[in-house]
């Protein structure tokens, strides 16, 4: 059965988006975030991992990725740790197979290659090649955790693109996508009206983008 609102949110761009989660009071835009290359596109429902630093013995990094389903955002919580990664080449080919929607993760990864060739989209912090074997290990899956500064819970919708990522939560997705719909659709028509002449001012005056943007708070 498609989920329609991964369908909605698949026609919107991040910018969209995050003006809808501003103008709701929300906060879902992931900072430092970004994608290993312009091209990459996710959109999807959370499935959340977080990591912690490796015990003694060390526990595993996880074997998790063989029970996700087909249109699954993999978001892994490794702290914004820099100095270790948590996804590599194995991690893209079975995820790339399977048809998971795409990689978000608080820290880097490594293989970018195979992302690049595979065209699998892995949105992170930066990228390095230092594994984190025996550097962390999986502390809980589908907990809620943070990326880039944003709550992630398990079902949350994800929109990933060239400027980013965006997370929207579950509770409040009907509100923020019929917004950045409205949004989009403003902004649609001010394109169109300058172009058949019209000044920026005006256009932006007659398509009522300045009270689209205004902020309502839930």
């Amino acid at each position: 059965m498609q989920d329609m609102n991964v369908a909605r949110a698949a026609k919107l761009d991040t910018a969209t988006l995050s003006d809808a989660l501003d103008r709701h009071g929300l906060i879902g835009q992931c900072s430092k975030i970004k994608p290993r290359s312009a091209s990459f596109r996710m959109t999807g429902r959370a499935w959340t991992l977080r990591y912690g630093p490796a015990g003694q013995p060390a526990g595993t990094v996880g074997d998790y990725i063989d029970d996700l389903p087909p249109g699954t955002v993999v978001v892994l919580d490794n702290n914004g740790r820099e100095d270790c990664t948590v996804w590599g080449d194995i991690l893209t080919e079975i995820a790339s197979r399977k048809g998971i929607a795409g990689t978000l993760i608080d820290g880097i990864n490594r293989d970018v290659s195979l992302c690049l060739e595979l065209n699998y989209p892995v949105f992170s912090r930066d990228h390095w090649m230092r594994t984190g074997k025996d550097r962390v290990q999986v502390e809980a899956t589908q907990v809620p955790v943070n990326v880039g500064n944003v709550r992630v819970c398990p079902g949350d919708l994800i929109r990933g693109d060239a400027d980013g990522v965006v997370v929207i939560p579950a509770s409040f997705e009907q509100e923020v996508l019929a917004a950045a719909e409205e949004i989009q659709s403003a902004e649609d028509a001010i394109r169109k009206s300058v172009r058949e002449g019209m000044s920026l001012r005006d256009a932006r005056e007659k398509h009522r983008y300045h009270q689209l943007q205004a902020r309502n708070t839930p």
